[in-house]
């Protein structure tokens, strides 16, 4: 598999040398680990919740190697696709293909090897998830709609589906409900982040919400999202029968979203700055979040014994 674009001695864009060490890194990047971070957390929890206690190991192994290999691939597959504009965002111009250290054909070849191989690891629902994610977001929603990552932020939910089907083999309510939770959860989750690089979604006309409304609308919009992604939280209590542990947790931390989601429309509507509406406060709120909700997905389970 050809690496880079040109002949050895191989040098990126800037004429540094690429070593080794930077191809290798390069192929882990374009997987896009962090996001694969997220889509294994609301997995693997769901798995424990699912089974009443410790999933088997080798189903959790095989489910996380399958998840990986998945989201791997759509991720690469992605970037090859939106090359042409993340060499013109900030936050995204330190990647693979903008610094030249993979060719667009490796990275091809690359995204379409792990979908293969995924073949053989995961269920239909990764792969209908990573289909949704490359076609439905990533070549029709993204550049042409406000709703691009409302609906394109599906393919992030099925994880709640493939680990309790992982385990169970058929679909209940309760893994409707977490996949639920992930769709509300991810439009203030990305619009956050996308007003702090509101500037580069402009440069390159991809048409996210905080590119056509100010911030004030964004913020209320976010409001609106994270009331009905809280309440949602809160019905797999009675739906899933769960412990004391969950709606506990679910509580605490969705007054905590609610709490920063009001205060950060407040300031954006005293002011439009960035610098005074700080986006950044609930995007890593959200992180929290997700990551301490589903924690307690998996905990309930075994504390309630």
């Amino acid at each position: 598999m050809t690496a880079v674009h040109s002949d050895a001695p191989a040098t990126r864009q800037d004429h540094a040398p690429v070593s080794v060490k930077d191809v290798l890194a390069a192929y882990v990047g374009l997987t896009k680990p962090r996001v694969i971070e997220l889509l294994l957390l609301t997995t693997v929890p769901v798995m424990f919740f699912a089974q009443r206690g410790v999933p088997p190991l080798g189903l959790v192994v095989a489910t996380v190697v399958g998840g990986t290999l998945s989201a791997g691939s759509a991720n690469a597959l992605n970037c090859v696709y939106d090359r042409d504009i993340d060499e013109q965002m900030r936050r995204t111009r330190r990647r693979a293909l903008p610094r030249h250290i993979v060719s667009p054909t490796s990275a091809l070849v690359f995204g379409i090897v792990l979908g293969v191989w995924v073949n053989w690891l995961s269920a239909g629902l990764a792969l209908g998830a990573s289909a949704f994610y490359l076609f439905g977001y990533t070549m029709l929603l993204k550049r042409r709609t406000t709703q691009n990552i409302v609906w394109g932020g599906l393919a992030g939910c099925f994880p709640a589906l493939i680990g309790w089907t992982a385990v169970t083999d058929r679909l209940a309510w309760a893994p409707v409900v977490l996949f639920l939770v992930v769709f509300f959860w991810t439009p203030p989750h990305t619009w956050a982040l996308a007003m702090r690089y509101r500037e580069d979604y402009a440069r390159v006309d991809v048409p996210m919400l905080p590119v056509v409304k100010d911030a004030e609308g964004v913020a209320r919009q976010i409001v609106a999202y994270a009331w009905v992604m809280v309440a949602v939280s809160l019905a797999l209590w009675p739906v899933a029968g769960t412990g004391l542990l969950y709606p506990v947790v679910a509580i605490v931390l969705g007054a905590g979203f609610l709490v920063e989601a009001h205060l950060m429309w407040a300031r954006a509507r005293r002011s439009n700055e960035l610098k005074d509406v700080r986006p950044m406060r609930l995007f890593h709120w959200s992180n929290m979040y997700l990551s301490l909700l589903f924690v307690a997905v998996a905990l309930d389970p075994l504390i309630s014994r």
